[in-house]
């Protein structure tokens, strides 16, 4: 599946600790594009792996981790405007 992973730390009680070690965890599994920002494929039991060790990262009741899923990247249609900060070369 193709994902597109978004998540914010609250900034108080250690957020800014969460935040790196979130950015960390997330990297193992997807390509960052942005601050707080990741999109990639990825297999289901990847990403169940992901969600469980983001949970043990991150506060339920402050901080937030959204992710948009699709079954293939072809599905979705990306505009930037601007400089993308990470571009995600396709090479062999």
């Amino acid at each position: 599946m193709y994902v597109i992973l978004v998540y914010d730390m609250a900034s108080s009680n250690g957020g800014a600790k969460r935040l790196g070690k979130m950015l960390k965890h997330c990297r193992k599994y997807l390509n960052w594009i942005q601050n707080s920002v990741f999109e990639g494929e990825i297999t289901d039991v990847k990403f169940k792996e992901m969600i469980l060790g983001a949970k043990q990262i991150m506060d339920e009741e402050t901080d937030s981790l959204i992710m948009f899923k699709s079954r293939n990247q072809k599905w979705l249609d990306k505009q930037v405007v601007g400089k993308e900060r990470m571009e995600i070369d396709n090479f062999l």
